[in-house]
């Protein structure tokens, strides 16, 4: 804990104390007497807060050697949520209906978009607490509940860790997610040209060394490149898509407006998948020239999520109404089946097979940096050799991820899986929790009853979608294979 933070508790600490003087009289006090005693200490933790907060301004002196524009971080923001995610909307609205897809789509997405204010203004907060420019997520946690209810402070050691295992967790699903993908796509797009069909496993074993060989590269902006590509043919194979939702008329026939009951945890994990981005929201936001502009109505975090959720329910809506309950895991399996008119088909799955597997190395990228940089190297920065270390682990991810896919090659039930299983988290509880503890010692009993009620509502929330979703999730994959 920094110094800053230990003067910040102390001092509130000793406002509590002097409280503790005073009980004997308040005992003798009425009860109006006694509120006014309390309303008058509040103020003065209230006002002794302001008084930190007031004379620093985290904004000002964040130091960034390439800072972002508005429009280009609305761009970040889009580009890292439309993935795989969005391919698997129309297989989200086919456990759920179209009715209850839509409303649920745009319920998940207030909710998300909702949780992720409460990350930014809660770090913004604990900045000008700290007098520090900027916070990661675990920090913001760490920090956070240093600041909370005194029984949640011992809690503050873990949190990090917490956080960063589940953001793990999500980021070597999201692998396993693209190396079904594709996988998957390559194989559709090849089985018509071969004399006998070969099985998945051995296009994932060919994939095995490339996808190694791209995620040994250390710099992230000898990635950027790569993304680049992969954005303009991934907008190439959207165009491609949507010839094929439209070309023929989309019908309500046959199609329900509302699943079965015991499919929307399936639904849930898919969407809180696609539209969730938490973990590339504090970095774009810090990396901003004004990042005051990120946060505000009608700023980058409003615009980018309304018009990624429009995208969601507009490709889950219109796919399930072209496709049926028969669309599969990602809407590219599903265009080419039905049509003599496949050759467009099989460019796009050939086009977004070569997009994710640039993208791949992206999403390892952050798994790499929380092990390598949080755990592993701090521990061995004496060892002469740990570029050899670092070029195993990045080796190791890949392989694991790469043996998790070849054993599980749902991907439908991966997304849902691990959209459940950490994004209920790290998306909705956290955000929640947190911005409970930043503002605990600076609230009114009434102000406390309200925040509480309002954020313990989102951490039920997100924990009901954790335990539901993921044994959902694990339930349709272990009848998948039993």
């Amino acid at each position: 804990m920094s110094h800053d933070n230990h003067g910040f508790i102390a001092s509130l600490d000793n406002l509590d104390q002097k409280k503790s003087v005073k009980n004997e009289t308040k005992k003798k006090l009425s009860k109006d007497e006694r509120s006014n005693i309390y309303t008058v200490e509040l103020q003065d933790k209230k006002s002794y807060v302001q008084e930190l907060e007031d004379d620093y301004e985290p904004y000002n002196h964040r130091e960034v050697d390439h800072p972002t524009t508005f429009w280009e971080t609305l761009l970040h923001l889009l580009k890292g949520s439309l993935g795989t995610g969005i391919l698997a909307m129309p297989k989200a609205f086919s456990h759920a209906g179209y009715a209850v897809g839509a409303v649920g789509t745009i319920v998940i997405g207030f909710l998300c978009t909702y949780c992720i204010h409460l990350l930014i203004k809660s770090e913004y907060i604990l900045c000008k607490r700290r007098k520090i420019p900027s916070l990661t997520y675990p920090l913001t946690a760490i920090e956070a509940l240093n600041d909370g209810p005194k029984f949640l402070r011992p809690c503050s050691k873990y949190a990090g860790h917490v956080i960063n295992t589940f953001l793990l967790i999500y980021q070597l699903g999201t692998c396993c997610v693209y190396t079904v993908f594709i996988a998957t796509n390559i194989k559709l797009a090849l089985d018509s040209f071969m004399h006998e069909k070969i099985d998945l496993t051995y296009y994932m074993l060919a994939l095995l060394l490339p996808l190694i060989f791209i995620n040994w590269i250390k710099n992230l902006k000898s990635l950027a490149p790569l993304s680049t590509i992969a954005n303009v043919i991934t907008l190439a194979s959207f165009g491609i898509i949507l010839y094929y939702l439209f070309r023929v008329t989309p019908t309500f026939e046959g199609k329900d407006p509302i699943g079965k009951v015991e499919d929307f945890p399936l639904f849930f994990g898919t969407v809180l998948f696609a539209l969730e981005a938490i973990g590339v929201i504090m970095p774009l936001e810090n990396e901003m020239k004004e990042p005051k502009k990120f946060g505000k109505p009608c700023g980058v975090l409003n615009i980018g999520m309304f018009s990624i959720i429009t995208l969601y329910i507009g490709m889950g809506f219109f796919g399930y109404l072209r496709y049926g309950s028969a669309v599969q895991g990602s809407i590219t399996f599903s265009i080419s089946e039905g049509t003599e008119d496949i050759i467009p088909a099989k460019i796009a799955q050939i086009l977004l097979a070569i997009s994710i597997f640039f993208t791949h190395a992206l999403q390892c990228y952050v798994a790499i940096d929380i092990s390598w940089n949080e755990y592993i190297f701090p521990r061995m920065s004496k060892n002469r050799h740990t570029i050899v270390w670092e070029y195993v682990l990045r080796t190791s991810i890949v392989l694991v991820t790469f043996l998790l896919a070849v054993l599980i090659p749902e991907l439908d039930l991966f997304i849902s899986l691990f959209g459940a299983l950490c994004l209920s988290a790290v998306g909705i509880a956290f955000p929640a929790i947190i911005h409970i503890c930043t503002f605990w010692s600076i609230s009114t009993t009434t102000e406390k009853a309200i925040m509480v009620s309002k954020n313990m509502s989102l951490v039920l929330f997100g924990l009901l979608g954790l335990v539901v979703g993921t044994y959902t999730s694990l339930r349709d994959i272990i009848h998948k294979f039993s």
